[in-house]
């Protein structure tokens, strides 16, 4: 709907064939740019998963410390963390627990950016046999890192994105009782004898 009427807008303000021309081409330009955007749901889904993963990690950690199969540590993560992230682990749970090679079940997961990492790791440990708690210890410093300077980012474009409101408040306040009184001014000088 939008591409078509950005094409429309175009073709009337070009009009003839050259308006036909550049109205298809935006229309679908603005079409390919509309399908693009991710999803508010999506966003959301993505977000919870990259605030989740320090925490599904450390409990997966902590579980496996306990003694518990990696299975039994993911199912517990999956209870206690809940949300899209353990809708994914739950999937990953029951495929080993169908008795799907490890390396494919956490494969799965790699087309998800926030989870690649997650993927990556214990694809690697399994295909390795080194110790899954070390490697979800690392993944969980590191992703939490990433919180923390993504959060840091968001409050500092935060501070930048207030000034465009606040120069458009105060530049005409400025204007009006800065610069015109003084141009009044100077003008009732120069212009009355």
């Amino acid at each position: 709907m939008i591409s078509a009427t950005i094409g429309l807008m175009v073709f009337l303000m070009v009009g003839g064939v050259p308006g036909i021309v550049t109205g298809v081409v935006s229309s679908a330009v603005a079409l390919m740019a509309v399908q693009r955007r991710e999803s508010p749901r999506a966003r959301r889904e993505r977000d919870r998963v990259v605030v989740d993963l320090p925490l599904a990690a450390d409990l997966m950690v902590a579980c496996l410390r306990a003694g518990q199969p990696i299975v039994g540590a993911i199912d517990v993560t999956v209870e206690a963390v809940g949300g899209p992230l353990g809708e994914r682990l739950a999937w990953v749970s029951g495929q080993l627990k169908l008795g799907a090679a490890p390396e494919s079940a956490w494969q799965a997961l790699a087309a998800e950016p926030p989870l690649a990492p997650l993927a990556r790791m214990m694809s690697r440990a399994a295909l390795s046999g080194a110790p899954v708690a070390d490697v979800l210890t690392r993944l969980s410093d590191d992703s939490r890192h990433a919180v923390r300077a993504a959060s840091a980012a968001a409050a500092r474009r935060v501070g930048v994105q207030a000034v465009a409101p606040l120069g458009l408040c105060f530049l005409p306040a400025f204007v009006f009782l800065g610069i015109v009184p003084v141009v009044a001014g100077l003008a009732g000088e120069v212009l009355l004898p």
